[in-house]
């Protein structure tokens, strides 16, 4: 079907879109960053290699101590020295970033302070961050003194106001999923849990399996009771060393015996009326299968992205591929492969009882850049039914070392969906055009605000049973502009109009309207 579009603005002339395959014609008058995916396999050196990038970037950018002398103000030099250091995340500098915050300076006495505000408190390069800021502005001839304090954004999701308000103060929500039971999803849930927390952030933990919850076992609360706020009606979480907990086995049943509709409603409600506070990642240990609770989960709440757990056998593999395809329909991207009882090593060799392959077969089939591999340990199963996670109990093993470094890779991938999802529709009044990036592309197009507005296909636009144009196309004016723009998950944005409309427009969506193209 014809795309519906407006005439050229003073900038721009029309351009019918084509297939992702054929040759199309951008616009010219804007730069696109291009970001690419990079395979991570050597999980032992993934933490270390890490921060050695973030470090020889900065110290690169930041090499000269010599300063030119500047026509500008204090203000313009400490944030030219500032802009040097480059966040390797987002592969841009971290003033353009916005994360320095309350800039004061006291030019005579040559005192300056400020505060770096990061996306997350777990980042794995703050002090890097840290140190690095202090050495460049330090190096200005006239500073003496620099005093550099560390925070975080304050924890929400991209769009607060379209949840239930016991989710409105999670940044992210991270599912946990195998599909299949017994491969160990629920130890690598509650371990990457603990990881996080130890790295800094604030941490819950939901156990969304009902009929088998596994987290009253491998963690030890003191309260074992999910207690309730009469006044709010809300559900206070239980907690254990510092991370929020949330299972059924802690509501006093023990396992349910209920059909589906039942269990998507009691899950419904332990997830949404719970008063989990502000949470940097709350992670979902998600029940086995692709069933209707698995539907409700992740249509209930705004996943950020998927963790997919493994074990080396062609059989989990046939399973955890139909959780991948689920959350790929649902536009849940999937961060890391988690290939679970790999392998054991005796008498000085390394041995692989179940065979090799499932999770190399994982990312190599649904383009996942990231795999761990976890070994056969006693230690581990250990951990998980005495009550304390392997991670708390020897955070310095081998282990706990690969957990550090998925829980990196999960900062990282989060805090990039993050800013790729606010920044992948927006408002150019310079130009009077919507700019769109859809997430995970490197394309970057322009399309004419009415061409937009005219394309709803809402039920106000278009008739539900005939198919009919309700929305004239002399309905919208030529100089209609947005606004405001705001993210709907991983696969939309809510645009409002003027006329008090508020648009729906997924990107697979925008990617079928004519565009605008540099004259």
């Amino acid at each position: 079907m014809q795309a519906v579009h407006a005439s050229s603005s003073p900038h721009f002339s029309i351009h019918s879109s084509k297939p992702p395959n054929s040759t199309t014609t951008t616009c010219s008058l804007f730069t696109s960053s291009v970001n690419v995916k990079s395979s991570q396999r050597d999980q032992s050196s993934l933490w270390t290699s890490y921060n050695k990038r973030v470090i020889l970037k900065s110290t690169f950018s930041a090499k000269a101590t010599s300063v030119e002398v500047s026509t500008g103000t204090a203000e313009d030099d400490v944030l030219k020295a500032l802009s040097q250091i480059i966040d390797p995340d987002f592969g841009t500098d971290i003033v353009t970033c916005g994360f320095v915050k309350d800039l004061q300076i006291d030019e005579a006495l040559g005192e300056v302070s400020f505060r770096l505000e990061l996306t997350t408190p777990a980042c794995p390069i703050k002090d890097v961050f840290e140190q690095k800021a202090n050495e460049v502005v330090a190096a200005l001839p006239w500073v003496k003194n620099v005093n550099v304090t560390m925070s975080a954004q304050p924890a929400k999701p991209l769009y607060a106001e379209q949840l239930p308000a016991g989710l409105r103060t999670i940044s992210n929500i991270i599912a946990v999923s195998s599909c299949k039971g017994g491969v160990g999803k629920s130890t690598v849930a509650v371990n990457l849990a603990y990881t996080l927390a130890d790295m800094g952030a604030r941490v819950g933990i939901f156990d969304a399996d009902v009929y088998g919850p596994s987290l009253p076992t491998m963690v030890s609360p003191e309260s074992r009771l999910l207690e309730m706020n009469p006044e709010k009606k809300t559900i206070i979480p239980t907690e254990y060393m510092g991370v929020k907990l949330v299972s059924f086995g802690f509501a006093g049943q023990g396992r349910a015996i209920m059909r589906g509709p039942m269990v998507s409603g009691v899950i419904n409600q332990l997830l949404t009326t719970t008063e989990w506070g502000e949470l940097d990642y709350l992670v979902i240990d998600m029940p086995p299968g692709t069933g209707d609770i698995q539907l409700t989960l992740c249509q209930i709440v705004p996943l950020t992205a998927a963790v997919i757990v493994t074990t080396p056998q062609k059989l989990s593999f046939i399973d955890v591929a139909k959780g991948v395809r689920m959350f790929s329909k649902l536009k849940v991207p999937c961060v890391a492969v988690v290939e679970n009882m790999c392998h054991f090593d005796a008498d000085g060799k390394r041995y692989y009882p179940f065979g090799r392959g499932s999770g190399s077969q994982v990312v190599e089939q649904f383009g996942i850049p990231h795999l761990f591999d976890l070994p056969i340990r006693p230690t581990l199963s250990a951990s998980g039914d005495s009550g304390m996670p392997e991670v708390v109990a020897d955070p310095q093993g081998e282990v706990s070392k690969i957990f550090q470094n998925l829980g990196v890779c999960v900062v990282q991938q989060c805090a990039k969906i993050r800013q790729q999802v606010s920044t992948a529709v927006s408002y150019d009044k310079s130009v009077k055009a919507i700019k769109v990036r859809v997430p995970d592309s490197d394309e970057e197009f322009f399309l004419h605000p009415a061409t937009v507005r005219r394309n709803d296909r809402s039920a106000q636009s278009v008739d539900e049973w005939t198919g009919e144009q309700k929305l004239q196309y002399s309905d919208v004016p030529e100089d209609i502009e947005p606004e405001e723009i705001r993210p709907m998950g991983n696969y939309a944005v809510s645009i409002n109009w003027p006329d008090g409309f508020s648009q729906i427009a997924p990107y697979e969506q925008l990617q079928t309207m004519e565009r605008l193209v540099a004259v």
